[in-house]
């Protein structure tokens, strides 16, 4: 019997993300009838809830951020995503760590960088700070980063999710090494609970359900967040653009269909700073219905962008500790099939949420 309902979480990377689910986590947290919640997909995840999750650790460069409070952290500039909840001093001071990738030519201007503060040592407070698990919520692109937060996670004996396009969980090297340490991961880049990736697949889906073939596709998107801002340096790019277009690719070829390159484009587009964490999704699709007819669809998509991730991270997070009560390791499948945009295997949506349900009552907590 798992005596400890408290999940310890750290948080690398204090921006929109981190505060919509720091938020979330205060919004929510007498959710505990069982009934259904706008804005949940669990109340109740394995015998596990909202309230259970406990921030023990947090880490930035931003010194704006560094030093306060997390509560007074999540919503300092260059912070812009949506405010549904005050959340109180919870008495852990943001940590400064390591800059390496994580701040470009074009954050630079809206991250400001005190280089005569100290680094804090990551695993140290890590193991100090009891933290079970470390959220990865770093900018798209930052390589170096992630392998050192996640080798920071391996040696404080933490699960690591990774919410972000840096390929850990999918990379046989780093999938290896969590195995061998006896740890579980969970990624790579979150799908949002409906976002542009989990739209477009869904209606991918449809098509190819009505017998219908995928003849060319785009997804572009803009917004006003520093991660919009962030990918304008086309070299961080990589990594999205594969998970998103594999994201997508992947369902039409297992259905034994292709699709050319020059047919399909799935990325990031543009910043516009008056969007702030809205973000605008363009979606089409051209295909032949019966008799070779061509038709197409197109979809214009409005979403607060953090916000529409975090509830996907609130189950990520107590997938991840089903998985650390039970000593699983490596990439843990079935979570990161629904939940993420380039898991390990790649799997259909609804066959991905059954993984899932019948992950929670395998793995359930005995009260």
């Amino acid at each position: 019997m798992i005596k400890d309902r408290q999940i310890k979480i750290a948080i690398i990377g204090l921006g929109n993300c981190a505060s919509s689910l720091i938020q979330g986590i205060y919004y929510y947290r007498n959710s505990k009838k069982e009934k259904f919640i706008p804005g949940l997909m669990h109340i109740n995840f394995g015998g596990y809830y909202i309230d259970d999750i406990k921030i023990v650790a947090a880490f930035d460069v931003n010194s704006n951020k560094v030093g306060l409070d997390v509560a007074d952290a999540i919503y300092a500039k260059p912070n812009n995503t949506v405010v549904f909840a005050k959340v109180p001093k919870i008495g852990i001071k943001v940590s400064k760590g390591p800059i390496l990738d994580g701040v470009n030519k074009y954050t630079s201007e809206l991250v400001p960088v005190d280089n005569s503060q100290k680094q804090d040592d990551v695993v140290e407070i890590l193991k100090k700070s009891g933290a079970q698990i470390v959220i990865n919520y770093l900018p798209v692109g930052s390589q170096k980063a992630t392998e050192f937060y996640a080798n920071a996670a391996i040696e404080a004996g933490c699960g690591f999710v990774n919410c972000i396009p840096v390929f850990i969980a999918s990379d046989k090297k780093w999938a290896k090494k969590f195995t061998n340490a006896g740890l579980p991961v969970i990624g790579d880049d979150i799908k949002a609970q409906v976002g542009a990736t989990i739209t477009h697949r869904a209606l991918v889906s449809l098509f190819l359900d009505r017998g219908m073939r995928i003849e060319r596709t785009y997804q572009l998107n803009t917004g006003g967040n520093t991660d919009f801002l962030n990918m304008l340096e086309r070299e961080r790019l990589a990594s999205k653009k594969i998970s998103k277009t594999e994201s997508v690719r992947s369902l039409i070829e297992a259905r034994g269909q292709t699709i050319a390159d020059n047919n399909i484009h799935i990325g990031p587009s543009d910043y516009v700073p008056w969007q702030k964490d809205n973000k605008i999704c363009f979606l089409r699709i051209e295909s032949k219905h019966f008799g070779d007819v061509p038709m197409n669809i197109e979809v214009r998509l409005s979403v607060e962008d953090s916000p529409n991730s975090a509830g996907v991270a609130i189950d990520s997070i107590r997938c991840m500790k089903l998985a650390l009560d039970h000593k699983l390791k490596g990439p843990i499948i079935e979570p990161a099939a629904f939940f993420q945009k380039r898991p390990p295997q790649q799997f259909d949506d609804r066959i991905a949420k059954n993984m899932v349900e019948d992950y929670i009552k395998k793995y359930a907590r005995k009260n």
